[in-house]
């Protein structure tokens, strides 16, 4: 059990830095084409990454549940549908916000993991509670400066922030129940086609246009969908939903690098004094619930 915890961990972080990067090219494929279409054809092609496995996964697994369940596609689609609604208002928001305030503001999520866990009776540790305020605290040093005012772009990264949240939640519960291979698939597929179409009725769509984005297109679609989301699904199989919110919220401190190395954001001392906090608390929601009685320890494994 404590292997596969530690597993999970190093996935989810590995997702995170995958996602804080990927920002840059959110950004870079807008120069060319819509929001929409973007996120439309990046999922597309995260779900082409993943059809091999997918189809290959359910001819090796003789025990596996049958190839497409009522519960199997529920999941898929409700992740799909939350996905398709968070990466968009996301994609958007990066339109008139800078990428560093996109991730510290996205990155909220990790005060409403817990949050709608307790809607839904999961019992939530004070180390959980303590090292998302200090993550929150190390997000806000990060990414908000002295002269900090709220852009129409940050409102819709805000709005996002509780779509996000609904987001992990929904995973912790369906990647517990089915492959996470599929379900993976199926949320992505439901996204592009979500995405595709707001696109083809709301944005102009060129040849030119997409191929001018590739790049950035390729990043987004094979590296941060195919493998990054696929990464956080497959992690959170044996992750607690909340724990996972901590550390994917370290997307945050990847975005700002990312946005400082590539994009020429600036990264003061009080961002490198956020990052240190935002790992204190990763650690702090790891390593304090070991410490709470095995009833409470039992509970919290349902998440």
């Amino acid at each position: 059990m404590q292997s596969q915890a530690l597993r999970a961990d190093i996935l989810m972080l590995v997702t995170a830095i995958i996602w804080g990067s990927a920002f840059v090219a959110q950004t870079s494929g807008m120069d060319h084409i819509g929001p929409f279409l973007y996120s439309g054809l990046r999922f597309a092609l995260g779900s082409l990454c993943l059809l091999p496995l997918v189809l290959r996964g359910d001819r090796r697994q003789a025990k596996a549940e049958p190839f497409l369940t009522r519960g199997l596609l529920t999941g898929g689609v409700l992740m799909g549908l939350a996905l398709a609604l968070g990466i968009n208002l996301q994609q958007v928001g990066l339109m008139f916000t800078s990428v560093t305030n996109a991730g510290f503001i996205t990155g909220l999520y990790v005060i409403v993991v817990p949050l709608l866990g307790l809607l839904l009776g999961h019992k939530t540790g004070l180390g959980t509670w303590l090292g998302a305020l200090l993550a929150v605290l190390g997000m806000f040093l990060l990414s908000v400066s002295d002269s900090f005012q709220v852009a129409s772009g940050d409102w819709l990264q805000l709005i996002g922030a509780f779509v996000w949240g609904a987001h992990v939640v929904l995973v912790g519960v369906f990647a517990s129940r089915h492959d996470p291979i599929r379900l993976a698939f199926l949320q992505f597929a439901t996204c592009s086609l979500v995405s595709l179409v707001l696109a083809l009725c709301l944005e102009p769509v060129h040849g030119e246009a997409i191929l001018a984005a590739g790049p950035a297109i390729l990043y987004g679609g094979v590296v941060a969908v195919g493998i990054g989301y696929t990464l956080q699904v497959v992690a959170q199989k044996h992750a607690i939903a909340s724990h996972a919110a901590i550390i994917l919220s370290l997307e945050a401190v990847f975005a700002a690098i990312a946005g400082a190395w590539l994009l020429g954001e600036s990264l003061q001392l009080r961002g490198y004094i956020g990052c240190v906090l935002m790992l204190s608390g990763m650690l702090v929601a790891q390593l304090w619930p070991k410490k709470l009685p095995p009833s409470v320890s039992s509970l919290t494994e349902k998440a």
